[in-house]
C-alpha cells in the first residue's frame, strides 16, 4: 500500500485533489467532557465566572473549524457552508456535537473533529476554577469519546 501524503522520493506532500469534482460534504463529530454535578448545574444556571460557557464554546469551535487547514498540516483549506455546535447535558457530563457542511473536493471530518475538540477544551477552560481540587488538579474532569459519527458525500 502506498502512502498518499508522500511523493515518489518520500517527501511529505498534500494530496492533489485538482481533478476531483465539487460535491456536497457533511461530517458530524461528537465528544464528551466529564464534570462535577455542581459544575453542570452552574453552567445551566449561567453562574460560571468567565461567562456563558456554551455561547463561548460555539464561537471557539466555529473559529477553530475555519482554521483546520492551519492546524492539521495536510488538510486543504475548504469553503464552509455550515458550522453548527450543539450540547446535551447529563448529570455529570456534557456531550458536544459539531456538524460541518461544505461543497468542495474533500471531506470535512477533520473540521468537525477540530470543532468538537475545541468546544470541549473551551468548556474545560471556562469551568476549570470549579473543577480544581484543593491541590489544583482535576481528578474528575476528562475529555473522552471524540469521534466522527456521520460522514456524507453526495
Amino acid at each position: 500500500m502506498g502512502f498518499t501524503h508522500l511523493d515518489d522520493s518520500g517527501k511529505v506532500k498534500m494530496v492533489d485533489i485538482s481533478d476531483k469534482q465539487d460535491v456536497f460534504r457533511l461530517a458530524i463529530a461528537e465528544g464528551k467532557i466529564k464534570l462535577r454535578e455542581e459544575t453542570i448545574k452552574a453552567i445551566a444556571e449561567n453562574r460560571i465566572a468567565k461567562g456563558n460557557v456554551f455561547a463561548t464554546a460555539i464561537v471557539a469551535a466555529t473559529l477553530a473549524v475555519k482554521k483546520t487547514a492551519e492546524l492539521i498540516p495536510m488538510c486543504h483549506p475548504i469553503p464552509l457552508s455550515l458550522v453548527e455546535v450543539d450540547f446535551e447535558t447529563f448529570e455529570d457530563e456534557v456531550k458536544v456535537v459539531c456538524t460541518v457542511k461544505s461543497t468542495g473536493k474533500t471531506g470535512v471530518e477533520m473540521e468537525a473533529l477540530v470543532g468538537v475538540s475545541t468546544a470541549l477544551l473551551t468548556i474545560w477552560d471556562m469551568v476549570k476554577a470549579m473543577e480544581k481540587d484543593e491541590s489544583g488538579n482535576y481528578p474528575h474532569t476528562k475529555i473522552f469519546d471524540i469521534r466522527v459519527t456521520r460522514k456524507e458525500k453526495q
